[in-house]
Parts: structure tokens; sequence; C-alpha cells
């Protein structure tokens, strides 16, 4: 019996160590990839499903949710300049922000791919290789709301030159570049209604190195401000350059003339060699200093403050006290009376209680006797018998 038995155990066991291995998922490593940027411009790289499908299953499966997750690597988060957008599982993820000058170097970025059907996960490792730009950052840049538009929507590279298209009325030359695009949600706005044709707004810069037109100096000017205020257009005539293809809130238009920064020097290696001449000199012994003044301040003034504290403590504690007579003085002959009569009713009763083995014939409280007999006077041990009757007969 003991053979088929164990033999019934070990296939259990391996079943069950199966079942476990072929319930947990799979990951998978991409190869690295490098992406350039450049710093004044919007980066955007699109995280698309196909590879992260066929590193899944071998095979692309299009009907397979997929959520996105970046970080820096060894960081739990991604760098300030970057975000991460993916608005379904269903749709593409886009990386996308824009450097500034402290973000120049290379930056390494971990993405996390979720197959949410089969729990499966994939990981690519994402370096961004950031630049310079070549003509500088743009001086003159306008900043849009688009009201219409989600700010997935405005990432793909077809929708930016859309934009760009319908905004190279408003400059004389034609070297115009997106600069950023912002969600209004990360900008303080409200999460529009789950209606259809509502949507979050983006806010789109645009970067120039030519003046702003005299449309856009007008849009921003206080006159068209204060109609802004009082819910009216501002001053603009041209108001149908984005139509049809974007709504833009001419109220919330932001122009900004950003002035070039220079780049701080580095600093200067030298040959490290020390320079010809006499040799190191260490530093001088410092001179004595006089301690014992710190020393006083710091024990006597403590000790001070101490001594001060007990003789205020001790007089208040035996300075200060009332007394007995000057007590019974401040209070009435009724109350005195009173607690002298309880006091002597408390010695009274002691006394009694001490005493008992006292005559039959005079009276004691029969409470005071732990086991007794009032027939005939013989007393029982408590401890002794459990039955003995607590009450006389």
């Amino acid at each position: 019996m003991e053979g088929p038995e164990l033999l019934r155990l070990w296939a259990l066991a391996a079943l069950a160590l199966g079942a476990s291995l072929a319930t947990v998922p799979d990951h998978r490593v991409l190869p690295e990839l490098r992406v350039p940027a450049e710093t004044g411009a919007i980066f955007v790289h699109e995280l698309e499903r196909e590879p992260f499908l066929e590193a899944f299953s071998g095979s692309e499966d299009d009907d397979a949710p997929v959520t996105f997750r970046a970080h820096l690597w060894g960081h739990p988060d991604l760098p300030r300049w970057l975000r991460l957008a993916q608005r379904g599982p269903g749709q593409p993820g886009f990386l996308y922000g824009c450097p500034g000058a402290p973000e120049l170097g290379t930056h390494s970025i971990q993405v996390l791919a979720y197959n949410r059907h089969t729990f499966a996960t994939a990981s690519q490792r994402l370096v961004i290789v950031v630049t310079p730009a070549p003509g500088g950052e743009a001086p003159f840049q306008a900043e849009f709301l688009v009201g219409d538009r989600d700010v997935e929507e405005l990432l793909p590279e077809a929708a930016r030159e859309l934009f760009l298209q319908a905004s190279a009325g408003l400059w004389e030359r034609g070297d115009l570049h997106v600069v950023n695009v912002t969600s209004a949600l990360d900008r303080g706005g409200r999460v529009p209604l789950p209606i259809e044709g509502r949507k979050e707004g983006v806010y789109v810069q645009v970067g120039s190195h030519s003046p702003f037109s005299p449309c856009l100096a007008s849009a921003v000017s206080p006159q068209s401000r204060a109609r802004c205020h009082r819910g009216q257009r501002p001053l603009a005539s041209c108001y149908d350059t984005f139509a049809p293809h974007f709504s833009i809130r001419w109220c919330n238009l932001t122009l900004l003339q950003v002035s070039p920064t220079p780049s701080p020097p580095g600093p200067l290696w030298g040959p490290g060699v020390l320079e010809g001449g006499a040799g190191f000199e260490p530093p001088s012994d410092a001179p004595p200093r006089a301690l014992l003044s710190p020393f006083l301040v710091t024990m006597l003034v403590p000790l001070a403050v101490a001594a001060l504290l007990s003789l205020l403590l001790g007089h208040l504690m035996c300075c200060r006290r009332e007394g007995v007579e000057k007590r019974d003085l401040q209070t009435s002959d009724l109350q005195l009376l009173h607690h002298s009569s309880i006091a002597g009713d408390t010695r009274e009763l002691r006394l009694m209680a001490g005493r008992r083995d006292v005559p039959r014939d005079v009276a004691r409280p029969l409470s005071t006797l732990p086991m007794f007999n009032i027939r005939t006077g013989q007393r029982t041990d408590p401890m002794g018998s459990a039955r003995a009757p607590l009450l006389p007969p």
C-alpha cells in the first residue's frame, strides 16, 4: 500500500508544480532603443503596441489590451520634463516633453508593457540623447489653448504638422516649430463630463525667430483683455486661421519673449601639477583660544537656574503652608464637630473589631467573627470545613 500511495503523492505534486509554472506570466526584454531630442523643442516618442504584442505571444494580437508604464532607470518616476500619456489599453502610449538646458545629456527610461489578458510583461530600455538646438531657443513663443482636442490627439506628428500649417500665417518667417504640448488638466483644468464631444483641452506652445504678427499683438492688448472679462471676443482679425480643424480659445492666448540665456562657463582644468617654486607650505598652527569663560558660562548658568528653581520650590513647600491651627480657625464649628464625631466613631469601631475574646453576655457584632455557632459558641475554621453554615439556624 505504501508504493501506490507514494506514487500518487508524487503525481499530485508534479501536477501542482506544472500548473503553478503555467500560471506564472512571462517577461520579455526588447532591444535597446536610442532616440534623439533637442532643447527648446517638443520630444514625442510613440509607444507602439505591435512590438510588445509580438514579444508577448510571438505573433500580433490586435485585440489584446496593453498598458504602458515608464520610469527613469533606477528611479521610481519619470524626469520632471517628461510625461507619459495613454488614453486606453487599446491605444498606443506617448512619451512627450520639452527638455531644457539642464537636461542636456543622456536619459535612460525603462518602458514596461502589461498584457491585460495574459498578465505577461515586456520591457524596453529607451535612451534619450538630449542635445542643444542648432539655432538656439526661439525668442518669440505663443501658447494657444485648443479646446476641442485631447493631448493624445495632438501628439502624433501629423497632427502637429497640421497645427503648424494653420498657424503659419501668424508669423512672417516659416521657421515655426512646436515647443511644448501640455494637457489642460496639468494646468489646473477640470475633467470634462463624459459627454460626446467634450474634450479636456490642450496648451500648444509654438516658437519662432520672427516677431509676432499684428493680429497676435492685438489679441493680447488691454482692450482685448477687457473684452474677454466681459465675455466678448478679443480684438483680433485672425480667428479663421485655425478653422475648421482647431477651436482656439483666444482669451487664453499668451505671448512670451524668451531672452537667450548664456551657458555657464565650464570648469577650467589644470595640468594637475603644482607650479614650480617653493615647496608646499602647510598652514601654521592656530593660536590657542581662551576656553575658560565659555566653560564657566556653560556650567554656571544652568547651575544658577537650577538653584533658583530649588529655592522657589522649597519656599512654596515649606514657608507657604497654612498649618492645622489656621485651617481650624477658618472652619466652622459645625464642620469641626462633624469631623470629630466621624473620627471618634471610626476609632471605636476599630477598637471593637480588635477585641474579639469578649464575654458572651456582652453585645458584639457577629460580622467580626469568621465562623460561629450562636447556640454552642463554638468557632469553626472557615478553611477547614466548606459545609459549615454561614448563618445560625
